[in-house]
């Protein structure tokens, strides 16, 4: 089978690829990372009433128009406790950041340019300018003003300002429900005993976190047996609870225990392509079936989550609606680079920077599929273009953000 570009392969990854249907309600504490479904719109005006900005003194501009001006202290306005009053002509209230203003005060003194003579007076040492210190009413919005729109992906921020603008639960989107199956005789879990032609299954945990920061739910079905029959009950499974994608690891090869294609033939699912022109990763294939997406991702950790990163990732974003960013960055290389064969290059970096804060990739010397511990060292995927000519350190670049 003729190997399949990158861009070719996404594109027919992607192609109809839309958020999955349904919303839910939950509560500010689960929130974080959740997408919006609707926009939310404040339900109540902050700051409600105008509030002191710092610790001083409200007053009436007017009595306080020259440095020296003495006024009475009426009384005291704090966070949660206002002044009852309205202080009349030549009267001030002692007040403390984020207390009410009181009615007819427009101004405040701050207490560091302000003596108090007495008991009952205090002397201003600067001119009061109306309006100085205080936060006005709906400063930070209105009632009715759209906090956030629909397809926001909420930080902490955007949870503070929900909460701030009256809601203790928000309305979001469904999260896609993305199974991952690893294959393969050798596989145990960890902390299983392991036999002398076993390996510990490490892609499946690695892919199903990257489920989790796109925004999707990561089913663990756990490992399959070489067997097409097993396999197939996976996949039956997966149809069966509605799950949006059906994500298998190993098993995508051409030897004679490589079975997921197979099984993805009989049960008629279409394939979108298999083999991509890609380093590592090129046994990568995908499809569907009905409403259900299919992924095979390779079994080598390198190539499994390399390819998951490319292709799984952006997939499992968009099904959820998160904001869509650009995928490549741009950089300089820190290092000389050879020429390149007809496969695309994406090799495992580390990222720093230069004197103009540009940022400099500079690739890890051991590139073998099989270290995870490689892996886990890079920040980045260094691209390099398929037939790409010899490049040297300080030449442009383009890289993949890995986390």
């Amino acid at each position: 089978m003729t190997l399949i570009s990158v861009e070719a392969a996404f594109a027919l990854l992607m192609d109809g690829a839309v958020p999955v249907e349904g919303t839910e309600t939950i509560g500010l504490n689960t929130a974080y990372g959740r997408i919006l479904a609707s926009d939310l719109a404040a339900l109540r005006t902050q700051p409600s009433f105008a509030a002191s900005a710092m610790d001083g003194y409200a007053l009436r501009a007017s009595d306080a128009t020259a440095s020296g001006s003495r006024l009475r202290v009426v009384g005291e306005s704090a966070a949660g406790r206002a002044f009852g009053g309205r202080p009349g002509p030549g009267e001030a209230v002692r007040i403390f950041t984020g207390a009410p203003v009181p009615e007819g005060c427009d101004a405040i003194v701050i207490q560091e340019n302000a003596d108090r003579v007495s008991d009952g007076e205090v002397l201003l040492l600067e001119a009061a300018v109306p309006g100085r210190h205080i936060r006005s009413a709906g400063a930070d919005f209105s009632a009715g003003a759209v906090l956030q729109p629909a397809g926001t992906r909420l930080s902490a921020g955007a949870i503070a300002l929900a909460a701030s603008g009256g809601y203790p639960e928000v309305s979001v989107r469904r999260r896609p429900r993305i199974a991952v199956l690893a294959t393969g005789d050798e596989l145990v879990l960890p902390g299983e005993s392991i036999g002398p032609s076993q390996i510990v299954a490490s892609n499946s945990y690695g892919v199903a976190a990257m489920v989790t920061s796109a925004g999707g739910v990561a089913l663990d079905y756990g490992i399959a047996r070489d067997d097409a029959a097993e396999i197939g009950g996976f996949l039956d499974r997966a149809l069966a609870e509605h799950v949006d994608i059906f994500v298998t690891i190993g098993g995508a090869s051409v030897g004679d225990h490589d079975l997921v294609a197979d099984v993805f033939a009989q049960k008629g699912v279409t394939p979108d392509f298999w083999k991509v022109a890609m380093r590592p990763g090129k046994p990568l294939m995908a499809g569907r079936i009905g409403s259900m997406r299919l992924v095979g991702l390779p079994g080598n950790p390198a190539s499994s989550l390399v390819a998951a990163t490319l292709f799984l990732r952006p997939l499992v974003s968009t099904l959820a609606g998160c904001p869509s960013a650009p995928m490549y960055r741009n950089a300089v290389l820190g290092t000389d680079m050879p020429a390149n064969d007809l496969r695309a290059d994406f090799i495992r970096a580390t990222l720093g920077e230069r004197e103009a804060l540009t940022p400099v990739v500079m690739p890890i010397t051991r590139q073998d599929s099989s270290l995870l511990s490689v892996y886990a060292r890079a920040d980045v995927l260094l691209r390099r273009e398929p037939f790409a000519s010899a490049a040297r350190a300080g030449d442009p670049c383009r890289y993949i953000l890995l986390d």
